[in-house]
């Protein structure tokens, strides 16, 4: 990487993705405000969209994701060669299997919308958002490969100028055609279509124009086509079950968002804008979770065991006490802020004692974040898949149906299943954490990921 300063320290990293998720969190409330101009309807379907784009990202994050984690690798084993190679194959493939997914969403949206339990009076609005935002899905996976990419060569910044960029544009868009400003036609959840379309495009001409210059040779066009099967089945091997606990993960939220869409079109919106105000605490705690699985990994790759090891609870440490903090304001100010998407009594009534429920689910979020992380880091990826498959579904998706259908709760049997889970694999995370398996056996083969020395890392603590 061409930076001369050391960019992996935990606080260079998670700043910048700290501003960036916030911003977005705070653009995704506008955008949310918007779309409620338009209806309660138009909030619903733009929720439950979004969990099925969620559920189709998996796809190509599988490949990014895994990637990422070896771009950090190899820059901290010193193999900038290496790290290049794996950043150009994780667009290519990327790019390819979101033109998949944008094609499928543009020709099959209303028989997306039967197997989701969209109700009759939606699908309108449903054919219309996932034919054309979900056609752009494309977009989404190139901002995808290419920020990530960008981001685990330490480079945090930029990948933060250009979200904030992308979404500052995609709200005066949907300013300008939501409501027809400017002698614009008032096109409403078409417009948010466009404007969502037209900012992933400019984001994605800027972000390769990036990439391009990110490593120590810069990466020309032709050199797309390169390839190397041995560094393609390493990205797989740690990024397939990645994928697999992204897919537990968004499959789990889409299942509880067909629970929600049974219950009725107001449990439906009162999730949708939980989910924006929420987005302040998780994504904060987030951000530390991303900085600091950049970190342990640059370290592993060092052969800085010791240090990979202590990174996890000091970016646990620090998380917590943003998101219980961020959970306790929400709290405090939730009639007011639910006041600011809707007027219906019973949705603000809903998502008041949803936001008391927050205080339990953000730190145990928080927990899972970090600690998972800093085990996906390290290699340790199939663990995670393990507990996701597991946790997700039996108490995430099994308990919810249970207890918010079956027994009769509702959003509060639902949420409670979702603290289990999430505090069921924060705790099965640690445990595996403090035993060190992946770091105890680099040591013992003293063979680093990289041309650097792990013999100089003996002896990790048993605990902090």
């Amino acid at each position: 990487m061409k930076a001369n300063s050391n960019p992996y320290g935990l606080w260079m990293l998670a700043w910048p993705i700290f501003i960036e998720v916030f911003l977005q969190a705070l653009l995704g409330m506008a955008d949310t405000i918007m779309v409620s101009r338009i209806s309660d309807d138009a909030v619903a379907v733009v929720g439950l969209a979004g969990q099925l784009f969620n559920a189709l990202t998996t796809l190509f994050m599988t490949i990014s994701g895994g990637a990422g984690i070896l771009i950090a690798q190899r820059l901290g084993a010193k193999r900038g060669e290496d790290a290049r190679t794996i950043g150009i194959m994780s667009v290519t493939i990327s790019t390819g299997i979101g033109l998949l997914i944008s094609t499928v969403l543009y020709l099959i949206p209303v028989p997306l919308a039967r197997l989701l339990h969209v109700s009759e009076e939606l699908i309108p609005l449903w054919k219309t958002y996932v034919a054309y935002f979900g056609g752009g899905m494309f977009l989404t996976a190139m901002i995808a490969s290419l920020s990530t990419s960008i981001r685990n060569t330490g480079n945090t910044r930029a990948p933060m100028f250009v979200g904030i960029g992308m979404n500052a544009l995609h709200i005066f868009l949907n300013y300008v055609f939501i409501f027809g400003s400017f002698g614009m036609p008032k096109l409403g959840l078409a417009g948010v279509t466009i404007s969502g379309n037209a900012s992933r495009l400019l984001a994605v001409f800027v972000l390769l124009y990036l990439f391009l210059n990110t490593f120590e040779r810069k990466i020309r066009l032709r050199d797309f086509w390169v390839w190397s099967t041995g560094l393609f089945k390493e990205i797989l091997r740690i990024g397939w079950p990645l994928g697999v606990n992204m897919s537990c993960w968004v499959f789990s939220q889409l299942a509880i968002y067909s629970y929600l869409a049974q219950l009725g079109a107001k449990e439906l919106a009162a999730r949708t804008y939980m989910n924006t105000l929420e987005s302040f605490c998780f994504m904060l705690g987030y951000a530390f979770a991303l900085a600091v699985q950049i970190q342990i990994a640059h370290l592993y790759g060092a052969g800085k065991t010791r240090e990979a090891y202590r990174s996890a609870y000091r970016a646990l440490y620090i998380g917590l006490a943003v998101v219980t903090a961020n959970a306790l304001l929400l709290y405090l100010l939730g009639h007011a802020l639910l006041g600011m998407f809707t007027s219906d009594a019973d949705i603000v009534a809903m998502g008041v004692s949803l936001l008391a429920l927050n205080l339990l689910l953000q730190p145990c979020k928080m927990l899972n974040m970090a600690i998972g992380n800093s085990l996906n880091a390290v290699g340790d990826t199939r663990y995670t898949m393990y507990t996701a498959i597991g946790s997700m579904s039996i108490i995430a998706t099994g308990c919810s149906y249970w207890l918010g259908i079956g027994a009769g709760w509702g959003l509060i049997g639902i949420y409670c299943c979702m603290i289990a889970d999430e505090m069921v694999r924060g705790l099965l995370v640690l445990v595996r954490w403090r035993g060190q398996k992946f770091l105890r056996k680099a040591e013992a083969s003293d063979r680093p990921a990289g041309p650097s020395s792990r013999g100089q890392q003996k002896g990790l603590p048993m605990s902090v």
